[in-house]
């Protein structure tokens, strides 16, 4: 696609045409390039905090546009709460490029297992789990990694494996949640309602006896369908309003709404950590199939960013949803007719705005002169109630751009609460 935006090539899109993929997406969706644009993102911020903490000024600017600590920040000596935010990542490495730093860590946390994954694999394909150095190096004799000519060799990244996930009936999961972004500057996310939990169809072990056991490690349906455990009835699937209502029953509704902001600053540090690399291009639109996955202290640790999520369905429920999805996303980057909404709301279906740069910097600086710039981008939402989960994840019920343009604290760059719709649903 690089064609249509190389002004050697001789070729342009159309004013009405428009393409599902950013000219550099793999800065996000490469999951060696996520990692490294994210390790950038977090040390530009700790040097921003310590400078401006040396000449005792204000906090740096935070993914909402203003001040990225304001007033609740962290007692000195603490670790600010937006960079402990920013740990969402497991220690991970690019081989055979960082296979010395690797060592070093490794050697540090012997007792550690780590997940070796393909830089540009999808699907579970060639994912494998180590907790030997031996077998690093019988991975690297097995051709990945030519002797003599380290870069002819497959890239790979090795992450330290989350041992210690939340488990559902003593199986694994992670979640597939669906990100729309139509505009990296000024960045303008949107998330999709309609997630859901992929679950391993084996239960979880971390004995090293087990590390072999895809079934019980993996939880891409390209693998889980092939196990003798696979529900064809569910697909190994649970909607994401399930799944919230599961943690609010068992652990509380505190826990699963902080759960719901934690996963959505999570996404939107990710996009914000790629912005300014991110080749922007008002013809352009990106769907990312996000893949978070859940310790069992309810803390969630972003595994990858997909740049063309499946959308092949393997139930009723799953083809719904993944209709949903697609249906949604061409009503927002390619709208029709109006159909009586006011000028300028949007049709969102089960989106929700995640994060509007343009609005939450308006409201940011309406505030600060005293307009009513913040009222503006805040809409007429409430934030959320008794019982419910305050975040758009699961949520019941979609809401228009015009009603909430926002969607973040404008100070602080983090998730604003929501009451979360409810509805019985079945799988």
């Amino acid at each position: 696609m690089k064609q249509w935006f190389n002004p050697e090539s001789g070729q342009r899109l159309g004013d009405e045409q428009i393409i599902n993929h950013f000219p550099n997406h793999g800065e996000l969706t490469r999951k060696d390039m996520m990692v490294k644009n994210i390790k950038r993102y977090r040390k530009d911020l700790e040097k921003d905090y310590a400078l401006l903490a040396a000449a005792g000024g204000a906090e740096p600017e935070g993914p909402g546009g203003k001040e990225a600590g304001g007033a609740g920040g962290g007692a000195e000596g603490e670790e600010d709460p937006v960079l402990a935010e920013l740990d969402f990542v497991p220690a991970t490495y690019t081989l055979p490029a960082d296979y010395s730093l690797f060592v070093e860590e490794f050697r540090r946390h012997p007792a550690s297992t780590w997940i070796m994954k393909p830089a540009r694999g999808a699907q579970g394909s060639g994912i494998f789990l180590i907790n030997k150095l031996s077998q690093i190096k019988k991975w690297a004799t097995g051709g990945r990694y030519p002797a003599g000519n380290p870069a002819a060799a497959h890239t790979y990244v090795v992450s330290r494996y989350v041992d210690q996930p939340l488990l559902v009936c003593n199986k694994k999961f992670d979640l597939r949640l669906y990100v729309l972004v139509t505009g990296y500057r000024p960045l303008m996310a949107y998330i999709h309602r309609q997630g859901f939990a992929r679950f391993c169809s084996a239960e979880y072990s971390s004995e090293a006896q087990d590390l072999d056991n895809a079934y019980m490690h993996l939880t891409n349906v390209a693998i889980q369908k092939h196990g003798e455990d696979f529900n064809a009835n569910h697909g190994g699937k649970w909607s994401m309003t399930n799944l919230m209502l599961y943690i609010e029953s068992t652990l509380g509704g505190e826990a699963a709404r902080k759960l719901g902001v934690a996963i959505e600053g999570v996404i939107i540090h990710s996009l914000r950590a790629c912005q300014n690399v991110m080749i922007n291009d008002r013809h352009c639109f990106e769907l990312y199939g996000y893949d978070i996955l859940i310790d069992s202290e309810l803390k969630p640790w972003l595994i990858e960013v997909n740049a063309s999520p499946s959308l092949s369905t393997t139930t009723e429920i799953d083809r719904q949803c993944k209709h949903a999805v697609i249906s949604d996303t061409l009503d927002i980057v390619a709208p029709g007719p109006s159909r009586g909404r006011k000028k300028g709301r949007k049709k969102l279906g089960g989106f929700s705005v995640l994060f509007d740069e343009a609005a939450a910097t308006g409201a940011a600086e309406g505030g600060a002169s005293g307009g009513g710039g913040a009222a503006e981008a805040g809409g007429s939402e409430r934030s959320g109630g008794a019982g419910s989960t305050g975040t758009r994840l699961g949520r019941a019920r979609p809401q228009s751009a015009g009603r909430r343009a926002g969607g973040v604290d404008a100070k602080r760059g983090t998730p604003r609460t929501r009451p979360a719709g409810r509805k019985k649903e079945t799988l």
